[in-house]
Order: C-alpha cells, then sequence, then structure tokens
C-alpha cells in the first residue's frame, strides 16, 4: 500500500511539473512581413510623385532580415522632416497597434524627364535665342535646383553668368531681357473687362520683362504697371 501510495504521488508531481512547463512556454507573436514594408514605402513615394515632370522610377533599399518585427495590420509611411520624396531619401514606417514600433527604409526617387542645355558657349549678358539651346533627357533629381525644362522659359533671356556647351540651363542663370529704361517714353495699355485704353507716360525707372515699373502720365500721375518689350507698360483695371 505504502509503495502504491508513494507511486501515485511521485506521478502527480511528474504531471503538475509537465503542466506548468507548458503553462510557462511564451506564446509566439506572428512577425511582420518585411516584404509589406517594401511594398508599403513603394506606394507611399509613388503617391507623393503624382505631379512631378517625366517618368518616376521607385527602388526601395534592403531590409536587414535579420529583423523582428511583430505583425502590423496597417503600417504606416512617412518623411521625417527635413526628407523629401526625391532623389536618394528615407522614409519612414511605423506602426501603433495593437504594438507600437518604427523602422526607417533607404529609398531611391528617380524623376526621368527633358530639360534645356545649352548648344553652344552663352557669355553673360548674351540674350539666348532658339538656335542657342536644345532639349535632353536625364534624371532631374542629380540637377541642381531650378532646371529649365521648356525652352520657353529661357528664349528671349540674358544669360546672368557664362554657360558651357552642354551645361543645363538654371532660373537663376538668366534674367529677363530689360524692357523699359528710365526716362523712356512708353505706353501705357490699360485693359479693363472688355475695353482696353492707351496713353503716353515717360518712365521712372529700369525694368526687366514681367517686372512692377513705375511711370508718370502726361498729367503728372505716377502710376504702377508691368513692363512689357518695345516700351509698354500694361495696367490692369
Amino acid at each position: 500500500m505504502n509503495v502504491f501510495f508513494t507511486l501515485l504521488i511521485a506521478g502527480l508531481g511528474l504531471a503538475s511539473q509537465f503542466a506548468f512547463a507548458q503553462a510557462a512556454e511564451p506564446v509566439q507573436q506572428p512577425r511582420q512581413e518585411l516584404g509589406v514594408l517594401k511594398q508599403t514605402v513603394e506606394q507611399f513615394l509613388k503617391k507623393q510623385a503624382i505631379g512631378l515632370p517625366g517618368d518616376i522610377q521607385v527602388e526601395v533599399g534592403s531590409i536587414d532580415p535579420r529583423m523582428k518585427l511583430p505583425a502590423c495590420p496597417q503600417p504606416e509611411a512617412f518623411l521625417r522632416r527635413g526628407n523629401k520624396a526625391w532623389g536618394k531619401t528615407t522614409v519612414g514606417v511605423r506602426c501603433t497597434a495593437p504594438n507600437s514600433w518604427t523602422v526607417y527604409i533607404a529609398a531611391t526617387v528617380g524623376v526621368r524627364s527633358e530639360y534645356v542645355v545649352a548648344t553652344v558657349p552663352l557669355a553673360q549678358g548674351q540674350t539666348i535665342s532658339e538656335g542657342d539651346i536644345v532639349k535632353v533627357k536625364g534624371d532631374l533629381t542629380t540637377m541642381p535646383p531650378g532646371i529649365i525644362t521648356e525652352p520657353s522659359q529661357a528664349i528671349g533671356r540674358t544669360v546672368a553668368s557664362s554657360v558651357s556647351v552642354g551645361a543645363p540651363l538654371r532660373q537663376d542663370a538668366l534674367r529677363n531681357q530689360q524692357a523699359i529704361q528710365q526716362g523712356q517714353a512708353v505706353r501705357i495699355v490699360l485693359n479693363g473687362a472688355g475695353f482696353s485704353v492707351t496713353s503716353e507716360a515717360k518712365a521712372l525707372n529700369n525694368a526687366n520683362e514681367g517686372q512692377l515699373t513705375q511711370v508718370r502720365t502726361a498729367a503728372g500721375q505716377v502710376v504702377s504697371g508691368i513692363a512689357k518689350l518695345g516700351g509698354v507698360v500694361e495696367l490692369t483695371y
């Protein structure tokens, strides 16, 4: 009898230890699929690039396969302050529920489009003509800011600093052609709803095309308008 009870108690003890071991075993949470993170970044950057000129190419960098993140039903992509969805960048992906985590993934956004380059050396002060420039195609994200993409943005403007052959034209390297000289007799054109009136005046300052300038009318009144080529100052009523 003593032997029977001894074996029974020993068996119950082993069963209790086995049950405790099973209960103590941690439950494995599902892991976040890294491919989903890359898709989230790619879709985010493509959405950010809507409206950019040319063909958009998005390349998402690799993610360390050793990264173990709890699964997230709706990972959210975002840009850190100062980062742009242009060229080489870094995109953050975060999860807020049921777990909270944030990772950062490198990516590259290319914008392949046409831009304007010089076909001849352009000297400072030179007025650009149609034969001086041509359109070529390349990645705008590798270019300096303010690249001119249409010939109409350059033709008729003067070169502020010399430009070498093949160099892209930038807005800050060009200035509008002088349209008005101080003391010049100009023609005022006043445009309104259904009417246009012209009169004579004298320019009070120099102005490039498109700039605001002041003129004095024959009656001595000083008015402001937009300088146009050909000695014209345009006013809108």
